[in-house]
């Protein structure tokens, strides 16, 4: 049975919203009904993983090569309860068609809009490819499936199992963070282990972040929501969130999820094997990094602090580590704003914050 994890998957991985550390605690609970969910969602990503194995990302790229450049927004939404019905499903909406009655579907479809929105007017990207890619979600994944994932050409969202989690559509900020892991696929490509892995997860939650900043129209990020995951969360829980920017946890001694496992500095990384070797993890260093850096500058935080970051996604290598990331936004502060600007200092003190010297 395996979970988001084992580093012989890390060349074509599935990259899921929901740590595998999650899923593995609700394995364990002593609620039948949350066990009996959380293990049918480790054998249903075993199963999308071994799919995902045997299709070789060369022959995926090909086949998104044969879709011409689109000028616009281009959404599909795919529903699977049929679950006789292999990826994506059965086509129920598409771009510029009304809402239909189900909820998962418009959610799919306007959050992956607004996604898309995001990247073209904040960094005049089109798509997840900048060529216009058509963005595809299927809906209704398997039976109370906890999660949801990038598979390397399309969304997928599972309806949770409506205790710990509800349906993951209604997260704009799982929208975004999953489209990011595209960006990142087209971009720098980040090796889905430890720490490229692990940057490969802070960057998609850094845009899944700022989507909903700018989304809502929150311009100072000091009372900006930082917490990822908030709105998916179900009544049986009391944590308030999966993961936080902020240097709290983002749950404690919660009865069904444990202790959120997040590390805010280097000296705390998580060093073993499990999760890829921790890249959900350890996400929290340069997610706190980025926090520290957006509350310095005080502006709104996907104008300097995104740009910079955007960028420094551009600019990496699939196998950047942590130092490689911090000096690349420094750089890129320079490049951006000049040499000793206030928001180079700014960069350099967030990063500080979490004990990476920025301007190696």
């Amino acid at each position: 049975m395996h979970s988001c994890k084992h580093s012989h998957t890390h060349h074509n991985p599935l990259h899921c919203y929901l740590p595998p550390y999650v899923i593995e605690h609700l394995a364990e609970s002593e609620d039948e009904e949350v066990r009996r969910s959380a293990i049918e969602t480790l054998q249903g990503s075993a199963a999308d993983r071994m799919m995902r194995m045997m299709t070789p990302v060369s022959a995926m790229q090909g086949l998104l090569s044969a879709v011409p450049s689109l000028p616009n927004k281009e959404r599909y939404i795919y529903d699977m309860k049929q679950r006789s019905v292999g990826f994506p499903g059965k086509l129920v909406r598409s771009e510029g068609q009304n809402p239909v009655a189900d909820d998962a579907v418009n959610e799919a479809y306007d959050n992956s809009g607004i996604t898309y929105d995001f990247y073209k007017q904040v960094f005049d990207r089109n798509s997840i490819d900048n060529r216009g890619m058509p963005l595809i979600s299927s809906v209704h994944v398997r039976r109370n499936y906890n999660n949801a994932f990038w598979n390397g050409q399309q969304m997928a969202y599972g309806d949770g199992d409506g205790k710990i989690f509800i349906r993951l559509t209604k997260g704009l900020d799982v929208a975004g963070h999953e489209l990011t892991h595209g960006v990142i696929q087209h971009e720098c490509n980040l090796v889905y282990q430890d720490e490229p892995g692990a940057l490969n997860e802070h960057l998609a939650d850094v845009m899944g972040v700022l989507v909903e900043h700018w989304h809502k129209g929150e311009t100072n990020p000091a009372n900006a929501d930082w917490d990822m995951g908030n709105l998916i969360m179900g009544s049986a829980t009391k944590a308030r969130a999966l993961r936080t920017f902020k240097a709290e946890k983002a749950y404690e001694n919660d009865r069904y999820l444990g202790t959120d496992p997040q590390p805010k500095h280097i000296r705390d990384k998580y060093t073993g094997t499990d999760d890829n070797g921790g890249v959900h993890i350890n996400s929290g260093i340069p997610n706190h990094a980025f926090y520290r850096v957006a509350l310095e500058l005080g502006t709104p935080t996907w104008e300097k602090a995104g740009h910079i970051w955007y960028q420094t996604l551009r600019n990496l290598n699939s196998y950047s580590n942590f130092q490689e990331a911090a000096n690349m936004t420094y750089l890129v502060a320079d490049q951006q704003f000049g040499s000793g600007s206030l928001e180079q200092q700014a960069v350099k003190k967030g990063w500080d914050a979490v004990g990476i010297d920025a301007s190696r």
